[in-house]
């Protein structure tokens, strides 16, 4: 595969992963709009592999409070700290579970993949996430999270799974709307996306193991260490960004861009 376009989908994955701007939705438009060979699930699993340690990386010290207290969670005990968030982290992942099995069984995963549908979701999913941002209250902290705001941010993002809509996106306006602060709701969100992307990813390497060959081995390992570096500095820059600045910014971007896509689309 072209490096041009290994490079590419690295950035892009790594970049918008953690951004609430939709990485599956420009990954989708890559291809359409460069003219460019279509970078294929290989490398689809491994950009999301990448951002995946990176988000690990970043997280280390919540993601090893979890590990610790995943044992006492299985066992339905939420006497610690640990077991409290494992437990949400689990039935966080539950709906998008479902949700994506239903539109792997039906066949919707691939009907939803066009220009149309991502302009309109990044549209109304962007004036959402500024709605909710704008009002929602900003009392709740990380250790506030139950299984309640689990569950509901859970359902959120199994919407995510709409190309356009963005998972970090989803997750957040929902964090938003449930009262969480900007910087404790986009580290919640980040949060999620371990599970769901071990999920999503089992999957789909699961379909591609049997096709992939060494060349296609040696090129998703240079796109997943490309999107690990892009994912760790957006990710980075992200969240000190949050200290002082609101989800405006992306905000614009995706009315922007879901005007554009969607004046491309009807044309």
């Amino acid at each position: 595969m072209p490096l041009l376009t290994l490079v590419l989908a690295a950035l892009i994955q790594g970049i918008t992963e953690f951004l609430p701007v939709s990485s599956s939705g420009h990954l989708i438009l890559l291809p359409a709009l460069t003219g460019l060979e279509d970078q294929g699930q290989v490398i689809d699993v491994a950009v999301h592999v990448g951002t995946l340690f990176a988000v690990i990386l970043y997280f280390w010290a919540d993601v090893r409070l979890a590990l610790g207290g995943l044992p006492r969670a299985l066992r339905g005990k939420t006497d610690t700290e640990g077991a409290r968030l494992a437990l949400g982290l689990i039935v966080a992942t539950i709906p998008v579970v479902i949700f994506g099995l239903i539109l792997k069984l039906t066949g919707w995963d691939d009907a939803l993949r066009s220009m149309t549908v991502i302009g309109w979701t990044m549209l109304i999913f962007g004036i959402v996430l500024y709605w909710a941002d704008q009002t929602g209250p900003t009392k709740l902290k990380t250790r506030d999270w139950g299984l309640r705001h689990a569950l509901t941010m859970g359902v959120w993002q199994a919407i995510s799974l709409i190309p356009g809509t963005s998972r970090s996106g989803i997750t957040i306006t929902a964090a938003r709307r449930l009262g969480y602060t900007r910087q404790d709701g986009a580290k919640l969100s980040m949060l999620m996306s371990i599970p769901t992307i071990i999920a999503a990813g089992t999957l789909a390497g699961i379909e591609v193991a049997a096709t992939a060959n060494g060349q296609a081995a040696r090129d998703g390992a240079i796109a997943a260490a490309l999107a690990f570096v892009a994912a760790l500095l957006a990710l980075t820059l992200m969240m000190r960004l949050l200290r002082s600045v609101s989800f405006t910014p992306y905000v614009i971007y995706r009315i922007i861009l879901g005007v554009a896509l969607l004046a491309l689309a009807y044309s």
